[in-house]
């Protein structure tokens, strides 16, 4: 991680951002703040911080979560922590499902807060860098080619996928060996919340898998994953 440390916080509540803020000051991290998600999409509509941290309950249309999965869908590797209600296990399992890296509960010490903060700087900093940008994937007995949006089929033809098609299995294959739920899938690739019964994403994979597996119905790539939803699994060799 190079330059300063880019600290971006997203808190509705006034007094609460000015103390988070002055605190993290005086210890050397200078967040940028933010009373809305919406000024936060705006401000980093080209480049993510290094780390965020959004509060759950934002007293506008898209709250905590919404904002931590459009974060992460535009970046692996910005830290994330959210800041949840006392004892709100739901807010916690959700803000993780969002793609959040950690959680604080309010009321919170400060000094945890910035135990946490640096604690995840610190495992963003011994990361290894980001390969170099694949323009190609294998997926299961096929090729992704990501600059093109087409399947490379076993048997040597392209099949050009649709839209919902290529962003539902790029967003698998940008997560390797990582369960996604449904939902997750539903809103990120759609756009779109999830709804009770709903098979949108179901469906999808049916058709994408009758392309990329050997046997559709015994899946080496694309698996289901009991109660939660897919997960993709990279060819070993």
């Amino acid at each position: 991680m190079s330059g300063p440390t880019r600290i971006a916080l997203v808190e509705d509540d006034p007094l609460q951002r000015r103390i988070v803020s002055e605190y993290l000051a005086q210890h050397g991290l200078r967040p940028t703040t933010f009373a809305s998600g919406a000024e936060f999409k705006r401000e980093h509509a080209q480049a993510l911080p290094d780390l965020a941290l959004f509060d759950v309950h934002l007293n506008e249309a898209e709250d905590g979560f919404a904002l931590a999965r459009w974060a992460r869908a535009r970046s692996s590797r910005m830290g994330i922590i959210m800041l949840t209600a006392a004892g709100d296990t739901v807010d916690r399992v959700v803000g993780l499902e969002s793609g959040a890296d950690d959680y604080v509960t309010k009321p919170f010490e400060a000094r945890e807060l910035l135990a946490r903060i640096k604690a995840l700087l610190r495992r963003a900093a011994e990361a290894p860098p980001p390969p170099a940008l694949l323009t190609e994937m294998r997926v299961g007995t096929a090729r992704l080619d990501l600059e093109r949006r087409v399947l490379i089929l076993a048997d040597g033809s392209e099949d050009v996928l649709s839209a919902s098609e290529f962003d539902l299995l790029h967003l698998l294959v940008k997560h390797p060996n990582r369960p996604l739920s449904r939902e997750w899938l539903l809103e990120t690739a759609a756009h779109r919340e999830a709804e009770v019964f709903d098979r949108a994403i179901d469906n999808r994979i049916m058709r994408l898998r009758r392309k990329v597996e050997a046997d559709p119905a015994k899946p080496e790539a694309i698996r289901s994953v009991r109660g939660v939803g897919y997960i993709f699994v990279p060819p070993k060799d």
